[in-house]
């Protein structure tokens, strides 16, 4: 049976770093109802085997459709790049996943040399593979595992001494080798924007994906007909699977510069407000 197109849109991540794309889709579809669940409790994935990256999307994945979702964006790359194949094969509402803005980065850069920042597992997949081999000819696309900056984030450290000793450490040498293009491929580098930016200057490109999955979001709804039309009280709720409700809300609430209400999942269901 077809979802009602009142129906929330369901988006996950490994933690937070998914917000940035809920940010994207509330900017394209401010009237929908929203549910993002971040399983902060078993981050970062980018280190993990693959099996455990697809058991614990698969479980992300099964909380949301359980809870009624009308689509699923999977907003974390690394579970995209593992598992988005298999849960396409699972459910009929329509997935969305992210993949590194590998192809934008190529049709931009002057240099020709990019750099790609993302996490271990995402830059060893078949995926990342795939998009340089389509779109790397003629170009020097080098992977940069950045592990670490994802705890960053989930502790809320942006701003840190750490932070940037981290980033300068992975940044540097692709400057070095001539890197005008940079690619954030997880998306909590989304929330390090500013400070990349503060490293590399105004004459380095920046890009990542989360405009362009609500973008496809947007085309998936129509294609389904589950777009919500009109909606005076658009619902946002927000579920983790971190044991510190109050960790969770504070660093939620700083990268969406607003107050917001952070909920606890359990490990059998998503239980959402009506």
């Amino acid at each position: 049976m077809r979802p009602d197109s009142a129906a929330p849109i369901g988006i996950f991540d490994s933690g937070l770093g998914g917000l940035a794309v809920y940010q994207a889709v509330r900017r394209s579809l401010p009237w929908e109802n929203a549910i993002h669940l971040a399983d902060s409790g078993f981050a970062p994935y980018g280190d993990r085997d693959a099996a455990f990256v697809e058991a614990r999307t698969c479980e992300m994945a099964r909380q949301l459709v359980d809870a009624g979702v009308k689509a699923l964006v999977i907003a974390c790359n690394t579970a995209a790049v593992v598992a988005a194949e298999k849960l396409r094969g699972l459910y009929e509402i329509p997935i969305v996943a992210l993949e590194p803005a590998i192809k934008p980065a190529v049709a931009i850069t002057e240099s020709k040399v990019i750099g790609v920042l993302a996490t271990h597992r995402t830059l060893a997949s078949v995926a990342v593979a795939r998009l340089c081999r389509l779109h790397g000819e003629g170009m020097n696309i080098i992977l940069q595992p950045c592990r670490g900056l994802v705890e960053q984030v989930e502790k809320g450290e942006m701003q840190s001494a750490r932070t940037f000793e981290l980033l300068r450490q992975f940044i540097d040498p692709l400057l070095q080798a001539g890197a005008d293009t940079l690619v954030l491929g997880c998306t909590h580098y989304i929330f390090l924007t500013r400070q990349i930016r503060s490293l590399v200057g105004p004459q380095v490109r920046i890009v990542e994906s989360s405009a362009a999955v609500a973008r496809q979001l947007v085309r998936r709804l129509k294609e389904s007909r589950t777009l919500c039309d009109i909606n005076p009280d658009p619902r946002e709720e927000f579920f983790t699977t971190a044991t510190s409700m109050i960790q969770a809300g504070a660093v939620a609430s700083q990268l969406l510069e607003r107050l917001v209400e952070v909920r606890h999942v359990g490990q059998r269901s998503l239980k959402c407000s009506a």
